[in-house]
């Protein structure tokens, strides 16, 4: 695999770190996270490199760009996350704005319009700012041809990480990223890591990483019996199919 030109933070997840190049995520450059929806796992997959920029780096923040719903403080403490040492950007103006407002309907499809031109403006400034520990932007699947190169240029004066989380379509664009990965959950408590994009070749075989569990222990029986039961449901399916396939005779 090819070496970072700059420095990596470890995942803190062994079998991840074993086959991100340097052995963790880059700094000074994007890292694009692909999901089927957003609440896979993405931010107990991130928290600890999260929260190990928060404890080092007190005099910088944590921004998070239009996340698909408001953070809950409870929920960050849960994870070792500050709410204190971040900042929430919003572009579009108008998913925040009371029901009681009395803008014109006009007035407000302006800034829903023009969100994604304003996040990627906003994201492009703070990654040069060099005031900002950590990025993490959620942005649409489709975006400007130039709009990634721009972030990418932006990103190589960034000193910490920097992810874009994305919709799994967008796998299927070209991406000056050097690092992107698709997120799927895998079980309760578990994700699935394809690293299909790094410095190297791409990994073979996705990853099963064990995330910290946010169940308590009725709603983790609860899953995990419904896993097993999802399971042996396919497998007695897989029998009764098998003397029609001819692989049972």
């Amino acid at each position: 695999m090819g070496r970072p030109r700059k420095a990596v933070f470890a995942s803190c997840f062994d079998a991840l770190d074993e086959v991100l190049p340097g052995g963790g995520w880059p700094a000074g450059a994007l890292t694009e996270l692909l999901l089927p929806h957003p609440g896979v796992g993405e931010l107990r997959l991130l928290a600890p490199v999260l929260v190990r920029l928060q404890r080092e780096q007190h005099e910088r923040c944590l921004m998070w760009f239009d996340p698909p719903a408001l953070p809950c403080a409870w929920a960050l403490r849960s994870l070792g996350l500050s709410s204190l040492q971040m900042v929430v950007v919003r572009s579009r103006v108008d998913a925040v704005l009371p029901s009681s407002s009395r803008r014109s309907r006009s007035t407000q499809a302006v800034p829903s319009a023009l969100s994604a031109v304003s996040a990627l403006w906003a994201l492009e400034h703070a990654l040069r700012s060099g005031h900002v520990g950590a990025v993490l932007a959620w942005l649409p699947a489709r975006l400007p041809a130039d709009a990634l190169r721009r972030l990418q240029l932006a990103a190589q004066a960034h000193e910490g990480p920097a992810f874009l989380l994305r919709g799994e379509e967008a796998a299927r664009q070209a991406s000056p990223a050097p690092l992107r990965l698709h997120l799927a959950a895998a079980a309760p408590d578990w994700l699935r890591v394809n690293v299909f994009k790094r410095r190297g070749p791409p990994l073979q075989q996705p990853l099963l990483l064990e995330l910290a569990s946010v169940l308590g222990r009725p709603a983790q029986a609860r899953a995990r019996a419904g896993v097993l039961a999802a399971k042996e449901t396919i497998d007695q399916g897989a029998l009764s199919e098998a003397p029609r396939q001819g692989s049972w005779a």
